[in-house]
């Protein structure tokens, strides 16, 4: 069965990291058991809808399709019988087993042991996470040997192996008295070992469990080989522990992290691990072991007990992460509800994000980063940080934040936005007796233009952006400091930079300019150098930036924003200057018209003639000349902007049936998806967005 091509579908969609070998055969120790691996778990998410949204190279392996080829399509179009209709999930129920019959790419039908598990991710979308592994299959993935030792097995053909039942495997397995081997041996202290074990390859991705780990997971081997911790166990803690994992694997040295395990009896999840990098006999990392006691043990184990006590028997300074972990995971989940829920779509920047929280007995403080999409294909980029620890000064975060947004939709410039947000936070410091009313709060505020390729931006007592164009020049922007909000101090001052395509810029807060043991001048000059370096994506980019700077937890919040601009096309763009009379409005609509021809939009002429009409006609009532007129084509939606040099803002009212006047607004509202007004130092500029993909 081969799915014949969507219109319209992206043959370079990339696809997710295939899972790599751990490293060269020929580098470790093979016994007479070596074996090779049964391919790695295949993922594929799913969204509510029923929709294919992701596909790995396993997956496109096990079943011979292409991402680009199946992504957008419905699942049920794998189903090899789509006669008999598949039940729907209960309400509330977020994991599913069984076997599925599934259609292979070249028209086999294959039954596969299949696992669903309903997760919602950090941007806070819901969507269902589906695995499948061959049972019991030993085909090897194409370049992808991973040779394992595995101890002698006596299982007589037809019963059950030490694999499938790791509990039996005592049984299985002696040989005979006196006569057991190492291998064996560390077979079975790995899989009944009551510390909790899953070993990772080098792209943070699991190889094995022990019988502990699978239990603590209510997951089987199978279901989670491949994934990744933020796949098995969604959240806060996961995100935490795998910035922890590839700390350990650059280091080469061990490190403390919080297990993403549910505790049994559903209190203090997120017990204490140790990521420890597995090294060649040549000193080289490859793979990492994850260990801990599970979360519901009575007593903690000597490695809790390193968390809370110091050499001289005293405690140390971790309180909320070892003796108040439900506490923290609050707080946490408090930040991470106020930070943005997913990154919007748009075609002005490239991004990728961050955000990691303190480790300290202070907890989680009130750094935020947000991006939110303006009139005109623009783009704001917001950096800010509150001072202060804990759930009110991430209540105060999430008050600027929402105010920022609110500020932004009137279109305002990054200077005056600061100076009312100012005003903001002064209102708060008169009401507030605490400290976490805001005051001190630094904030950085940019927007990027891609028809001009002009970025503005503006600070509060924040540091500078990094900037790295495309021939490899790093330095921070130059810009007028400005002082923390709150202070009452003189007004912000924008400063205007034209960035040439593809500039990398990087926003961040003061936490990854404090790591311990390291002179701040140090960390902005290794910051320049990191970012310079090329990177295959942007989140290589994040990830390279954190694990080169934080060499200890950061004691401090971090936010990081990378973007990398865009330029839209210049056939993307129509600009027409317009006389100032009566009789042009005939000759705007015939421009529209001609102009949508050309752009392959005719079914949207009609449509569009009416709001250029009511546009110029308003500029020509109530305007000052001159007048112009643009469109722009962006993608899934028209721009249509008509500027004047009067700074009037029109408001939209509801015309009385004898009124003669009033309706242009309200038309306009009816037809569009989004209008506004935008002022400018020349004027303003009345804009409007259709959607070019409805009905």
């Amino acid at each position: 069965m081969e799915l014949p091509p969507t219109p319209g579908e992206r043959p370079d969609t990339p696809e997710p990291p295939a899972t790599p070998a751990l490293g060269d055969p020929l580098d470790q120790p093979i016994g007479d058991g070596a074996k090779t691996e049964p391919p790695p778990t295949a993922t594929a998410t799913i969204s509510e809808q029923g929709i294919i949204t992701g596909w790995s190279q396993e997956a496109r392996h096990l079943l011979g399709y292409t991402p680009a080829h199946i992504m957008g399509r419905p699942a049920t179009q794998l189903l090899a019988d789509t006669s008999t209709p598949t039940a729907p999930p209960v309400p509330g129920q977020d994991d599913l087993s069984g076997t599925l019959t599934l259609r292979h790419h070249d028209g086999r039908a294959l039954p596969f042991p299949v696992h669903a598990h309903r997760r919602t991710t950090t941007g806070g979308i819901t969507e269902w996470l589906v695995t499948a592994t061959p049972a019991g299959s030993t085909e090897q993935t194409p370049d992808r040997p991973v040779p394992v030792t595995e101890p002698p097995s006596s299982t007589a053909p037809g019963t059950q192996g030490p694999q499938d039942n790791p509990r039996e495997a005592v049984a299985e397995q002696i040989p005979g008295e006196g006569a057991l081997g190492e291998e064996v041996l560390g077979e079975w202290a790995f899989t009944q070992s009551p510390c909790l074990q899953a070993i990772f390859d080098t792209d943070l991705r699991l190889i094995r469990a022990n019988t502990g780990m699978q239990e603590a997971l209510s997951r089987t081997q199978d279901q989670i080989r491949g994934l990744r911790l933020t796949d098995i166990a969604p959240g806060p803690a996961a995100e935490e522990a795998e910035h922890t994992m590839r700390l350990a694997l650059r280091t080469g040295h061990p490190q403390q992290a919080h297990a993403p395990l549910p505790a049994a009896d559903g209190t203090d999840p997120c017990p204490p691990a140790t990521l420890t990098p597995l090294k060649d006999p040549r000193g080289h990392t490859r793979a990492l072991c994850l260990a801990t006691h599970h979360p519901s043990d009575e007593h903690p184990s000597p490695h809790q007990q390193m968390h809370v006590m110091n050499d001289s028997g005293t405690h140390t300074a971790e309180p909320d992460i070892a003796r108040h972990p439900r506490q923290r995971t609050t707080t946490m989940t408090l930040q991470r509800s106020l930070l943005p829920l997913t990154l919007p779509d748009q075609n002005a920047l490239d991004i990728a994000s961050r955000y990691l929280p303190a480790h300290t007995e202070a907890g989680v403080g009130g750094d935020w980063f947000d991006v939110i999409p303006l009139s005109g294909t623009r783009v704001a980029l917001v950096v800010g940080d509150v001072p202060g620890h804990g759930i009110r000064a991430s209540a105060t975060m999430g008050r600027l934040r929402t105010a920022v947004r609110t500020l932004a939709d009137v279109d305002l410039q990054p200077d005056e936005l600061l100076t009312r947000l100012d005003d903001l936070v002064t209102h708060l410091t008169t009401e507030e007796t605490d400290t976490t009313s805001g005051t001190g709060t630094t904030c950085l505020y940019a927007i990027y233009d891609p028809i001009s390729r002009i970025c503005t931006l503006a600070r509060a007592g924040h540091p500078p952006p990094a900037a790295v164009t495309p021939d490899g020049q790093a330095y921070f922007l130059d810009l007028p400091a400005g002082p923390p909000l709150g202070l009452g101090t003189p007004p912000f001052e924008s400063a205007t930079t034209q960035l040439p395509e593809g500039t990398l810029l990087a926003f961040y807060t003061n936490g990854l300019l404090n790591p311990q043991h390291t002179d701040p001048d140090d960390t902005l000059s290794s910051l320049l150098a990191t970012l310079a370096q090329p990177s295959p994506t942007l989140n290589t980019t994040c990830d390279r930036i954190l694990t080169t700077l934080l060499t200890h937890p950061p004691t401090d919040d971090i936010a990081l924003l990378v973007a990398r601009t865009k330029t839209l096309p210049t056939h993307h763009i129509a600009t027409f200057d317009l006389p100032f009379h009566p009789a042009t409005v005939a000759r705007a609509r015939h421009h529209a018209t001609t102009q949508l021809t050309a752009w392959n939009l005719s079914q949207h002429a009609s449509i569009t003639e009416l709001i250029v009409s009511e546009l110029v006609t308003n500029a020509i009532r109530y305007g000052k000349p001159p007048i112009q007129l643009r469109l722009i084509h962006n993608t899934g939606n028209l721009i249509t902007e008509l500027h004047d040099t009067s700074h009037t803002t029109p408001h939209l009212q509801h015309a009385h049936p004898n009124d003669e006047n009033g309706r242009g607004l309200y038309l306009i509202h009816q037809l569009t998806q989004h209008w506004g007004t935008r002022h400018t130092a020349t004027g303003k500029t009345i804009w409007t967005e259709q959607s070019l993909t409805l009905p």
